[in-house]
């Protein structure tokens, strides 16, 4: 269960610091950017993948314009 959701940001844009309930799986599409995951910063660029834990604090914000396919992946409550 989960869901795949496309973003893209403007040079400088980004999401601000926040966590959600499940974790995430985000995939560079085109441009660059910076995210923090729980204090650390790791600049990505198109191809790369990274996951954002469940309840973990993280954000993101642009460099160049850029987009990215967010995996949301949630536990099936039925298994």
């Amino acid at each position: 269960a989960g869901s795949i959701t496309l973003f893209s940001f403007d040079e400088d844009e980004g999401l601000s610091e926040h966590t959600a309930p499940y974790d995430a799986v985000v995939t560079i599409l085109d441009g660059e950017c910076e995210v923090w995951v729980d204090g650390v910063t790791s600049p990505m660029k198109a191809g790369e993948t990274i996951i954002f834990p469940a309840h973990i604090p993280h954000a993101l914000s642009a460099i160049t314009r850029f987009k990215m396919m967010l995996t949301m992946i949630r536990e099936n409550s039925d298994e």
